[in-house]
């Protein structure tokens, strides 16, 4: 089972609406941790697969964002709204280092008729949780984030009624003008079961680091990853020529764009001929520059893709 980590802004909803079809047809249960408070593209997402009959996991505590700290918002206008008729998902409840052991049980009190999701982003005392979640038969998956969640501690939540999920974090953020042309993303694809997992996920090509709006563009970066002939999990970072001020990031982007069509009509290229890469090319042909965040969509899209496809041929 694939787990994609989504933040829930625009783009990353509008990523989930776009695959959704994929998403559907095969096992792949996206988790979503709302980032903002007007939650119209939320919805309108969740409805979205609600129509499919898709799992997915909503994280009822953002740890960033606009809601962190505002669980009120989601509990009112979606856990009781859009999903009240809904049963095919599960709450998820992010452990960090913050968290305490009253709130976990006035949570698992509360959210009693739901499945759960516990996301174990760096909560330190694994003993103690244990005691508390062996008590509740509605938590049904443990989420591991990697680095923040250590395999001593990992080993309190093994038990056959619980799925254990691994979430790394292949993305490495640099500077854009700092990314190497190709580097290791992953490899949990081919090796979750050698963890010990029943499942895995990414942050996609976003990464784990969370930012409100990015700086100014100096340089424009293009990411695409790919699986290579021993199939491990790799990325290629298409860099614009310019790196030294902030104008002209459309100029920028054809520049990195290029690049990309250079690389992927290569007929030696490992590089997967997706759909997303489709939407480059007409880009490309019609000298339309979108924004950088319709960009990050569709490489998203294409990860999903790519991830679908050897999920078929597994």
């Amino acid at each position: 089972m694939y787990f994609p980590y989504f933040r829930g802004k625009l783009y990353e909803l509008i990523t989930i609406r776009e695959s959704v079809d994929l998403i559907a047809d095969n096992d792949i249960i996206p988790i979503i941790e709302p980032v903002r408070k007007n939650i119209n593209s939320l919805q309108k997402t969740l409805e979205l697969l609600k129509t499919k009959d898709i799992h997915f996991i909503l994280v009822i505590n953002p740890s960033v964002g606009e809601l962190k700290n505002v669980s009120t918002i989601l509990e009112k206008y979606i856990i009781k709204d859009v999903l009240e008729d809904y049963k095919n998902f599960s709450i998820g409840y992010i452990l960090n280092a913050n968290s305490n052991l009253i709130d976990i049980e006035d949570f698992l009190i509360r959210y009693c008729d739901y499945n759960i999701a516990i996301i174990h982003y760096g909560f330190p005392n694994g003993k103690e949780l244990k005691s508390i979640v062996d008590k509740n038969n509605n938590i049904k998956k443990h989420i591991f984030i990697d680095n923040y969640s250590g395999k001593l501690y990992q080993r309190y939540f093994r038990n056959e009624h619980w799925d254990r999920i691994l979430i790394r974090n292949g993305f490495k953020r640099r500077k854009n003008a700092d990314y190497p042309e190709d580097e290791h993303f992953s490899d949990l694809h081919v090796t979750y079961e050698d963890e010990g997992m029943d499942g895995y996920g990414d942050f996609l090509i976003v990464g784990d680091d969370y930012s409100e709006t990015g700086g100014p563009a100096y340089a424009i970066a293009i990411h695409l990853t790919y699986i290579d002939d021993e199939r491990d999990m790799c990325i290629k970072h298409f860099i614009s020529e310019r790196t030294e001020t902030p104008v002209d990031p459309a100029g920028k982007f054809f520049e990195a764009l290029e690049k990309l069509i250079v690389e992927i009509d290569d007929e030696y290229t490992l590089i997967l001929k997706s759909n997303a890469c489709e939407e480059y090319r007409i880009l490309y042909k019609d000298g339309h520059f979108p924004g950088l965040g319709y960009v990050k969509k569709i490489s998203m899209k294409h990860h999903i893709e790519l991830i679908a496809g050897f999920i078929k041929k597994s």
